[in-house]
């Protein structure tokens, strides 16, 4: 994939959620949002996984771990939903170890529990962004 690729799969997901959060409203539990925003990315013809269960490399071996991704789209952008009053660094700090151990490019902290999605939503990139090309 490309920046530019990557850059689109992530707007349409956001349009996707903003879907989702116009037609359910906050005040939910983060599996409904889950379902609804899985549902609308597989209408629209995308890849998605649901609680990705993540393997950590300990030293020499290969831990499975209780630690799951919300959804993985395309095998590339990780989502983490929240239905939080407020969005905390932690929140941002488990979504980049998500990405770093999973070596995805991008992550989208989107919190349903908001007026407004676009204003609350963490786009989140790293070291695997920058080495795609253009």
């Amino acid at each position: 994939m490309t920046k530019t690729e990557v850059t689109q799969l992530s707007y349409d997901i956001v349009g996707c959620a903003i879907k989702v959060h116009k037609e359910l409203g906050p005040g939910l539990l983060e599996s409904v949002y889950e379902l609804c925003l899985a549902y609308e990315l597989k209408e629209k013809g995308y890849l998605v996984d649901q609680q990705v269960t993540t393997k950590i490399n300990y030293g020499k071996i290969e831990i499975e771990t209780p630690l799951k991704v919300d959804l993985l789209v395309n095998e590339t952008i990780i989502i983490e939903i929240k239905t939080v009053e407020k969005l905390l660094p932690i929140h941002q700090a488990q979504l980049m170890t998500y990405m770093k151990i999973l070596k995805k490019p991008q992550g989208l902290l989107i919190n349903f529990y908001t007026e407004n999605i676009t204003k609350s939503m963490v786009p989140l990139i790293n070291e695997y962004f920058a080495k795609l090309p253009e």
